[in-house]
């Protein structure tokens, strides 16, 4: 007998009724016909166990011990092992006999397994670490299920309204982070903000190669070193935007009224404390203001 409760054995033909076909009125029941005897079996086994466990309840996982259980072997015509087979409303609705890789069994319970709902941490991390490799449309996905749940949790709210800014909705996103209550993520908040206000700017500025060209014309060219900045963080370029802003201290740090020194401290908001760039970029600034 297996430790968790969706994995079971199943003895006797009024076992088979209870524990398969009546419980799979209510969860897919997937049903491993096996033998002490057969060694693909036994490699197959922990496989299809891993593959239950991880869908958390939303699938059960019977055993069948064809040496033992020979009324249910004849019942089903099981002619090879091991032979698996989904129940579904008291039905076999899919299966395949042979060993067969992770991907495959995967495959054949998708269309008739629920995916296990996640907590909303995980979600949330799982929202957090696509929107970071660049994938928006599928971390704003996780945001709404999340969101759909509880429409007040800051930090969904706030990294949805980043999903909505990197695709051009600026208002929506703005409404979206006035909607957030509390000071408990205000730098979270004011990061998101930032990332809104660079956004807008860039829109109205030269485009990226004209800025190029007017700095390779004259290195000391402060609006347009400020400008290509900009352009840099609204395509989350933000190495090269924190350097050009560095340097553009360095060379003028009155320039604009501080206006430099305002936006390395927005950018610091926008990635975070924690982030690599805002560590050494934050040092850097402290040196070259002492």
């Amino acid at each position: 007998m297996s430790a968790t409760p969706y994995i079971f054995d199943v003895s006797g033909a009024a076992g088979f009724e209870q524990l398969v076909i009546e419980n799979s009125f209510h969860k897919p029941v997937l049903v491993d016909f096996w033998a002490e005897w057969c060694a693909p079996c036994k490699a197959l086994m922990p496989l299809l166990a891993q593959i239950a466990e991880s869908y958390q309840g939303e699938l059960l996982l019977a055993k069948v011990n064809c040496d033992v259980e020979q009324d249910i072997v004849m019942r089903f015509g099981i002619r090879t092992l091991p032979t698996v087979v989904l129940f579904k409303d008291g039905q076999p609705v899919d299966g395949f006999a042979g060993a067969q890789p992770e991907s495959a069994i995967r495959a054949m319970l998708e269309p008739h397994v629920a995916q296990p709902v996640a907590p909303e941490a995980d979600l949330l991390e799982s929202a957090q670490a696509l929107f970071a490799a660049g994938q928006i449309g599928e971390a704003e996905n996780l945001l709404k299920q999340l969101l759909s749940e509880d429409n007040t949790n800051a930090p969904a709210l706030i990294l949805y309204a980043r999903c909505l800014a990197e695709r051009g909705e600026l208002t929506e996103a703005e409404a979206v982070l006035d909607a957030v209550k509390g000071d408990e993520h205000k730098q979270a908040l004011a990061g998101a903000r930032a990332q809104l206000t660079f956004l807008r700017q860039a829109a109205d500025l030269p485009e990226v190669a004209s800025l190029k060209s007017r700095l390779a014309q004259n290195a000391e060219d402060d609006e347009a070193a400020y400008q290509l900045a900009i352009q840099q963080l609204a395509r989350q370029q933000y190495e090269a935007a924190l350097d050009g802003l560095l340097r553009l201290f360095v060379r003028n740090r009155s320039y604009a009224d501080g206006l430099t020194h305002k936006t390395l401290l927005q950018v610091f908001d926008l990635l975070g404390n924690d982030h690599p760039l805002v560590t050494l970029y934050r040092r850097k600034l402290y040196q070259a203001i002492y």
